[in-house]
């Protein structure tokens, strides 16, 4: 769901990367794409890896982490893989039957900036890949890679890298049912998707030539799908949490053009592992304060109360300016930041939102 947001940005850059191949290079046909459907189990490890018959997919890890003066900061790092349906019997190695794209960021609230960079390439050619039957993804000097005890990243962006390890302390949390998330009315607008909570973050952060060792928790998602969200979706509000008590939450909501909810839903684990799916009416967003960027003068709900299942709670962002502006790329613009999750004084949580189309309905 954040991972919506993450298929439109994925849709937009395969676009731009294939332009200047053609339009008669593009196929019109897309019904030998892979299906999500009701009763395919996942199967881990296979599942940890790529899926390249389905048309988008991507792992997507969120975290707060704290250096030893304690300083915070918000960590994120995304690989995108995308079969354009271009050119798939040319035998050509040239040929792009894969797009791979990656996004990072670093929110430092020390400074109060958001840091971000992105790479895009074919893949092929040992530069830029996504392996099938275990997380093993990357672009040149990024990468994601499943190991024995959990993931490592590597990340050399312009402005700082990470060098961070996440261990593994749970078990994966299907989201949806059995993994079969529904993202819209009609069933065909789901996706396969599913979480790994509470990884136990340890590496390092350089920024401006200064290594910081940092430790914290993060969260993994990994998702894949062909379809897309209903016409009628504006955006939607995402959010995972790793809670204080050792449980999970995932929420999301999906807008339509008025502002109401289209669609809704996620999940619960509560720290004795029992999961609880959360149905549409158990899900609700509601902005109590709003950002208006000084750049895009866009304006966001940063701070909401969200109502999930049987927890009720406010957001509060790391810092308020956690807007990316990726126009020059992908052609939107939308928010992701780090939160906290609050009621009362009493920490519930940590983890990240998500907000999109509130600087123009995404077309997808």
């Amino acid at each position: 769901m954040g991972a919506y947001a993450r298929a439109a940005l994925l849709l937009a850059l395969g676009l731009a990367g294939l332009a200047g191949l053609g339009a008669a290079a593009v196929s019109a046909d897309y019904a030998d794409y892979a299906k999500v459907r009701a009763g395919d189990e996942l199967q881990f490890p296979r599942d940890h890896g790529s899926h390249p018959q389905f048309r988008t997919e991507w792992w997507y890890l969120t975290g707060w982490v704290s250096d030893e003066s304690g300083r915070d900061a918000g960590i994120q790092i995304t690989f995108f893989r995308n079969r354009p349906r271009v050119a798939e019997d040319n035998p050509s190695r040239f040929a792009p039957r894969q797009l791979l794209f990656a996004h990072a960021a670093l929110a430092d609230a020390g400074t109060g900036k958001l840091l971000h960079d992105q790479r895009a390439a074919r893949a092929g050619f040992g530069l830029a890949e996504a392996q099938q039957g275990r997380t093993d993804v990357g672009i040149d000097d990024w990468s994601l890679r499943q190991t024995g005890e959990g993931y490592s990243a590597r990340i050399a962006a312009r402005e700082f890298e990470y060098a961070l390890e996440f261990r593994l302390t749970q078990s994966v949390l299907l989201q949806g049912v059995r993994g079969l998330s529904r993202k819209g009315p009609d069933p065909a607008q789901a996706s396969f998707y599913y979480s790994q909570p509470h990884l136990a973050v340890s590496g390092s952060i350089t920024l401006g030539g200064e290594k910081r060792v940092v430790r914290g928790v993060a969260w993994l998602d990994h998702e894949w799908s062909s379809e897309y969200l209903a016409p009628q979706a504006q955006g939607w509000d995402w959010i995972g949490l790793n809670l204080a008590d050792g449980g999970a939450l995932m929420a999301f909501r999906i807008r339509d053009r008025s502002g109401g909810t289209l669609w809704a839903g996620g999940s619960r684990r509560a720290a004795d592992g029992r999961v609880r799916v959360l149905d549409a009416d158990e899900v609700s967003f509601q902005p109590l304060r709003r950002w208006r960027s000084p750049r895009t003068q866009t304006e966001y709900p940063v701070a909401l109360r969200v109502r999930a299942g049987d927890l009720d709670f406010e957001l509060v962002p790391m810092m308020d300016d956690q807007e990316l502006d990726s126009r020059a790329s992908t052609g939107t613009i939308y928010w992701e930041g780090a939160v906290t999750a609050k009621t009362g004084d009493k920490l519930l949580g940590k983890g990240y939102l998500e907000l999109t189309g509130y600087w123009r309905p995404l077309r997808l």
